[in-house]
């Protein structure tokens, strides 16, 4: 049984690709940062459907913190699935984006990316065997008004998915990006109205958390072995 951590794994997204990955079979780190609480009942709602969760809580943010936790993980078995799901907004238009808007919202995406992903990378290694999948945005592709922060991580993000592929291709480990574009999460709600959705979306509705879980699923699996370096669009059609 292979091992998997969600980071963010207790928001809208994040929990359906946490629900997805423990009923294709993987134990899966269901992580928070303060709400433990909450990733501890999505733990138990996995249980119940017949699966393997635990929860776990560090800030990504914290370099020292995040190595001790995965370092502790990984004492005698890789994590071999890390999808890196945590990620903030906290939207201005740049003239009036403040100094502490800019840095916390690449702290968590961009940084908190290398926080994670760096300490487990080389056990993934070792087992020749790994999945990194890296949740972004439409907004990394296209950009997006108000979120030049966020567009920023997000873009980032992107490179760095395609960088990492490059070192570990020959080590059987894939490294791709989901980009969502509007996915029905608390995050949207009071952002986008229905006839707003629909004028933006070719298909005329939001996304479904599980409908970018299905495409991390596929990604996790041996199924999508020749596919890296990839970002995959979930998004209706807008791009």
């Amino acid at each position: 049984m292979k091992r998997a951590l969600v980071t963010g794994g207790s928001g809208g997204i994040g929990a359906a690709i946490c629900r997805r990955l423990a009923a294709d079979g993987h134990f899966v780190y269901v992580h928070a940062n303060q709400n433990l609480a909450k990733a501890q009942v999505l733990v138990e709602a996995i249980h119940a459907d017949g699966g393997l969760a635990e929860a776990l809580a560090f800030d990504v943010t914290d370099a020292d913190a995040s190595r001790a936790a995965l370092e502790a993980l990984i004492a005698d078995a890789p994590i071999q699935v890390l999808v890196n799901n945590a990620g903030i907004h906290d939207d201005a238009v740049f003239p009036g984006m403040s100094a502490v808007q800019w840095h916390s919202v690449l702290d968590v995406s961009l940084n908190g990316f290398f926080n994670v992903t760096q300490p487990l990378t080389m056990a993934m290694i070792r087992s020749r065997w790994g999945r990194i999948i890296n949740i972004t945005s439409i907004a990394g592709i296209t950009g997006n008004r108000g979120q030049v922060n966020y567009s920023a991580a997000k873009g980032a993000l992107h490179a760095a998915t395609k960088s990492l592929s490059l070192e570990l291709a020959s080590r059987g480990v894939t490294v791709n990006a989901v980009a969502p574009g509007i996915i029905q999460t608390d995050m949207i709600d009071g952002v986008f109205d229905k006839q707003a959705i629909e004028s933006m979306v070719p298909m005329k509705r939001a996304g479904r958390p599980e409908e970018v879980a299905n495409v991390v699923s596929f990604l996790a699996s041996e199924q999508a072995s020749y596919l890296t370096g990839q970002i995959i669009s979930v998004n209706g059609g807008m791009i």
